[in-house]
């Protein structure tokens, strides 16, 4: 009978102790998962709280060169599509008119691809004129049947010329891919505007 008392006693100890290694495994396993994701939120939050800090950080690597681009390229191109709504209104030669409807087409087209540019970069780009674009503008307003065709044609032909030169420029001399290629994609149309400018400019001598 002893020896029965004993003999259970013995298997009971053996299962008490098995059961608390595996209890250790199993918290000791436990402890090492729960481990892993409180690291990843860690790393998560110090990512989400660098780009708190700085919502701009893509503006760093802009140079001053795609930044000064980027500027002159959404004034003017608000300016052409200004002064191509006015020409479809106002002109009374009708290769004119149809240089202001080609201008509204193509430079609107232009400035939404540089508008997902800026959003896609978090850059801020102007929303309105230069004093100098406005007083363009509002001069071209007040002007009316063929003295309104010669200027709007020679605003064109001035202003592309212009706006080829700065295109050339950051295609060569920019530093951020992207832009570069918007400004070397566009070029092809600003030279054909320079073309269509000319003739109409010949056509209201």
């Amino acid at each position: 009978m002893k020896n029965s008392i004993l003999t259970i006693l013995a298997v009971a100890a053996m299962v008490a102790c098995k059961k608390n290694e595996t209890t250790n495994v199993d918290q000791s396993t436990d402890s090492t998962t729960m481990s892993a994701p409180a690291d990843t939120s860690m790393n998560m939050g110090d990512s989400a709280t660098t780009a708190m800090s700085d919502p701009n950080a893509a503006n760093s690597t802009l140079s001053a060169q795609d930044k000064k681009f980027a500027d002159a390229a959404a004034t003017g191109g608000m300016m052409e599509v200004m002064l191509g709504q006015l020409a479809s209104t106002n002109a009374t030669n009708a290769t004119v008119k149809s240089l202001g409807a080609m201008m509204v087409k193509d430079h609107g087209k232009a400035n939404d691809e540089l508008k997902k540019w800026a959003s896609a970069s978090g850059y801020t780009l102007p929303t309105s004129l230069k004093a100098d674009q406005q007083k363009k503008y509002d001069e071209l307003k007040s002007k009316k049947g063929a003295e309104f065709d010669r200027m709007y044609a020679d605003l064109m032909v001035t202003d592309h010329q212009k706006d080829i030169a700065e295109f050339k420029k950051q295609a060569s001399e920019g530093s951020e891919a992207s832009l570069k290629s918007f400004a070397s994609a566009t070029l092809p149309t600003l030279e054909h505007h320079l073309m269509e400018s000319e003739k109409a400019k010949n056509a209201v001598k």
